[in-house]
């Protein structure tokens, strides 16, 4: 892709990159891991993100590197993940909320965010999410451990947090587009609590659009040992 192909002409060699995490398209990270491995290049690990620069797309960008030893694994290390969903309630979108947020003209109520943080409390342990991933994703287990989900709002705009030690096909906008529609009245907070037990995934809710989507957070589990 074009992070292989920048990081190539900024090296002078081929590399081969390793995500910490698979996106749908039209889904944001503002942090994602990658490890970087390349047979040369003369490049220190802390002037690589300036050096790379110039070769990203305008919608790329390099923050940070180190040298890691060949212990860690970028995908596999990962211990939870968090993802960040935003949501802006308003007659008329903002260009700059445009693909970046889902925009959402329909006025939710005023007891719309005490529904969604009920519903979102059913959610919090370990459970089969069964009932919210689509078709299409291969794993081997549909139980994950959620252990945060919070709903704010801001102004006009509602921000979704959820953290997990792992998550489904669109499991996270199957869980957003759900707690909207208990707003709505489509569901009952107590109701998620049957749509678990379901495994069914036509007893939840909407799959909320892309663009609000971000993985906001990747954590490792801090032993500096598997750091140089």
């Amino acid at each position: 892709g074009e992070l292989c192909r920048a990081l190539a002409e900024t090296l002078g060699t081929p590399v081969r990159v390793t995500g910490c995490s698979r996106t749908d398209a039209g889904v944001h990270a503002k942090d994602f891991c990658i490890t970087i491995d390349a047979d040369g290049g003369t490049i220190p690990p802390d002037a690589l993100p300036f050096a790379a620069a110039r070769f990203l797309p305008w919608d790329i960008s390099l923050i940070s590197a180190k040298e890691c030893d060949d212990s860690f694994h970028v995908r596999y290390d990962v211990t939870a993940k968090e993802y960040l969903y935003r949501l802006v309630n308003r007659k008329v979108s903002s260009p700059f909320d445009v693909h970046r947020a889902w925009c959402l003209a329909r006025p939710i109520p005023i007891e719309g965010l005490s529904l969604m943080r009920r519903a979102a409390a059913y959610f919090i342990g370990t459970q089969d999410f069964s009932a919210f991933t689509a078709e299409g994703g291969k794993v081997m287990s549909h139980v994950r451990t959620l252990s945060r989900f919070t709903v704010e709002k801001q102004g006009d705009e509602y921000l979704f947090r959820v953290r997990a030690d792992g998550f489904l096909y669109h499991m996270v906008r199957i869980l957003v587009g759900t707690l909207v529609e208990t707003a709505f009245g489509r569901y009952r907070p107590e109701d998620m609590r049957e749509i678990l037990d379901s495994r069914d995934r036509s007893c939840a809710g909407m799959t909320a659009p892309p663009d609000g989507l971000y993985l906001d957070a990747v954590f490792y589990e801090k032993d500096a040992n598997r750091f140089l």
